[in-house]
């Protein structure tokens, strides 16, 4: 049995239902709902041909040529939509909702899946996606220049039940000139919004959310513009942490990364460190001065968090003094205070 079902309604489902995603891995790579699974009807190439076909021949000839080339396939796409949904309940998308789940959605019915076919395909995904970045969010801002230790502050909210946006985790990178540590790979931007439109749905939009302050841009990925108006509008904490103490902990983080890494990283910020600071910077690196490093390069940062800061309401900021390095002792005294400023604005 096969039966239409709205993005909408499939992602509300109580009870999930596997989902597999017959686009060719091209389409899959580039972005996908998060939880899908790939059954490519075509291979990349085979699609171009089927393609090609439909717009010089017809829709005739192009179906012909898609059972041609699929034709020994469909045992291993049974198969493996066995392996995935044992209990033969199963949804299916393409790109539209087409010829490729449909084809697919046929076959499996015939083989005895009841088989939910997405309207519209991923392209109606891809609107909803957007549309999640449209609604309004109760965010508070967690801010505080570089080595403050936001993202370790946030993790423990997280662990104590506040609901937490990782927008670095999401997008791979620490959001600086060295933000991929040498190791990690950024989703496409279009995978960025779908897993973070993935965890915007997760939240209560009656409860805050606490997200960290960052650019417009993380790495090479940015933040989609109506969420990141609603972030430079909402209340930012601003974490106020002795240099020192921040030195220490970058150091932590960023020291023992390969040097040649590193190097490359600073020149990339050359124009914006000056060519003095650049070059004392490259000494500390290549003469393992790590603490001297961190403090040259800090004299940027620092100075791109104060400006970031000035371009926000006054009213919005507000300065919490964050002493020792208890992560569990420093989130508590945040949040105490956030409630403070809670009270106050209720009481206004």
């Amino acid at each position: 049995m096969t039966r239409q079902i709205t993005i909408d309604d499939f992602l509300q489902l109580s009870i999930p239902i596997a989902l597999i995603d017959v686009r060719t891995p091209a389409e899959f790579e580039q972005g996908h709902i998060p939880g899908a699974f790939n059954i490519p009807l075509f291979t990349n190439e085979e699609r171009v041909k089927v393609g090609t076909t439909y717009k010089q021949v017809g829709r005739e000839e192009a179906i012909l040529l898609g059972f041609d080339l699929t034709g020994s396939k469909w045992s291993g796409f049974i198969k493996s939509a066995l392996e995935i949904a044992p209990d033969k309940k199963i949804a299916v998308h393409c790109w539209r909702g087409g010829m490729r789940s449909g084809a697919m959605a046929w076959a499996l019915d015939l083989y005895g899946f009841e088989v939910f076919i997405i309207q519209g395909g991923y392209k109606n995904y891809r609107r909803w996606v957007h549309s999640r970045f449209e609604l309004n969010y109760q965010l508070w801002i967690l801010g505080g220049m570089t080595g403050s230790g936001k993202t370790r502050i946030l993790q423990q909210f997280k662990t104590i039940g506040e609901q937490v946006i990782d927008l670095e985790d999401l997008a791979q990178h620490q959001g600086s000139s060295y933000g991929t540590m040498n190791k990690m790979v950024q989703p496409t931007q279009e995978q960025f919004e779908n897993n973070l439109a993935e965890e915007l749905k997760r939240m209560d939009r009656g409860r805050k959310i606490w997200v960290e302050d960052e650019s417009l841009t993380i790495g090479k990925r940015s933040i989609p513009n109506p969420f990141w108006h609603q972030m430079r509008e909402a209340v930012l904490i601003d974490m106020k942490v002795d240099a020192e103490q921040r030195i220490t902990m970058l150091v932590q983080e960023y020291g023992s990364l390969d040097k040649d890494f590193l190097a490359e990283c600073t020149e990339r910020i050359r124009k914006r460190l000056g060519p003095e600071q650049t070059k004392h910077a490259l000494e500390a690196i290549r003469e393992n001065r790590m603490d001297d490093f961190i403090r040259l390069v800090l004299v940027y940062y620092d100075k791109t968090y104060r400006t970031g800061l000035s371009k926000r309401n006054s009213e919005q900021v507000f300065p919490v003094d964050i002493n020792g390095d208890d992560i569990v002792n420093n989130a508590h005294t945040i949040l105490t205070f956030t409630q403070t400023i809670a009270e106050k604005a209720v009481l206004s």
